[in-house]
């Protein structure tokens, strides 16, 4: 007889409130706030940082980050690491590039499922090789990295597609809007709408979360892990498919280095974001905030006529700060449940 899968449990604080939950969606309170000092002191700086096409390069640039920063989420939260995804990426913009070139009157949408499944295709092998291999994602998902990138340059031979070969109605769709909002970020907001949602009120959602919390303790209560970690990567990879069709539509020249590179500013912007590094909290609203903070420090830095090199340095101590508040976060619970035997011991030898 299965034992059904337990939601997350999170310590309390009086009042019946979730430490865990009350400290991350401080942070994510914390991401906004600085997101709005960031770009106050920008626009003070330099009144073209608030400009229309400003705004829509920041939105379109942070479209493509947070369609893979909510993949990498839902991996992290299994307490695993997908560091292919930049691969993914490219893999997915070179091949559908190739076949809107070879095939010119194919619609968008096709597109859209091709970089889908070609994605999740590459994310099952990650899964798969997670799963029964039985080793540690950061090896295999290095591996892949290197193997989906080595792919690319064999496919391409030094070659690239230019925007002129490919067809007008992909390039507009890179573009163009919806009442007045990019197509791509349309699709960034519904990605993040239905992860969210499934990772919330839904059993699948809860089951990650427990994963990530404790494995062996999920197994025993009937979780099935290994199959709800390749879904995790399957997910991811797929997402990162997605990610490289926007990135063809948006830049239009596509090479074998498209996508490189990002793997590192996704779980930069997922960490930052307040995804845990061991797993078990975190969310996609706050890896899409996270995607949305870098954006918006390049763009800030670039308008400031600042080296870029500082872009790296401030998210490198983005990513020290996240890490030292997941450890307080985790101090804070441990002393929290802590208290919380203490004093059930004591009540109960009354």
């Amino acid at each position: 007889m299965k034992v059904a899968a337990p939601a997350p449990r999170e310590a309390t604080a009086p009042g019946g409130r979730s430490v865990v939950g009350t400290v991350f969606k401080a942070r994510e309170s914390g991401i906004v706030l600085a997101l709005v000092v960031l770009v106050a002191f920008t626009a003070t700086q330099n009144s073209r940082f608030l400009s229309g096409q400003s705004i829509r390069d920041i939105l379109l640039g942070t479209a493509i980050l947070a369609v893979l920063a909510v993949g990498q989420a839902i991996v992290m939260i299994t307490r695993n690491i997908d560091l292919s995804v930049g691969s993914v990426l490219g893999l997915s913009a070179f091949a559908v590039g190739a076949l809107l070139r070879d095939n010119p009157g194919l619609p968008v949408v096709v597109a859209l499922l091709a970089g889908l499944g070609l994605g999740a295709v590459c994310g099952l092998l990650n899964g798969v090789l997670v799963r029964f291999g039985q080793v540690p994602a950061l090896v295999v998902t290095l591996g892949t990295l290197y193997a989906y990138r080595g792919i690319i340059y064999f496919w391409a031979g030094g070659q690239q597609i230019n925007a002129d070969k490919l067809p007008g109605s992909f390039l507009s769709f890179g573009h163009d809007s919806f009442l007045g909002v990019p197509w791509l970020v349309l699709i960034a907001v519904v990605v993040l709408v239905v992860a969210g949602i499934v990772l919330r009120n839904y059993r699948a959602g809860r089951e990650l979360y427990a994963m990530g919390s404790s494995p062996q303790a999920a197994e025993l209560a009937g979780i099935k892990v290994g199959r709800n970690t390749i879904a995790a990567f399957l997910v991811s990879g797929a997402l990162a498919g997605v990610a490289g069709v926007l990135f063809a539509a948006r830049f239009g020249t596509i090479d074998a280095a498209a996508g490189n590179g990002y793997e590192l500013n996704v779980v930069a912007a997922a960490v930052v974001g307040g995804v845990a590094v061991f797993g078990g909290s975190g969310t996609v609203w706050g890896a899409g905030l996270g995607a949305l903070l870098l954006t918006v420090i390049g763009s800030a830095l670039a308008v400031l006529d600042i080296n870029q090199f500082w872009q790296q340095a401030i998210v490198g101590a983005l990513i020290l700060l996240a890490i030292g508040a997941d450890r307080l976060v985790a101090v804070r619970v441990q002393k929290t449940l802590s208290g919380r035997l203490e004093t059930q011991k004591r009540d109960s030898h009354v």
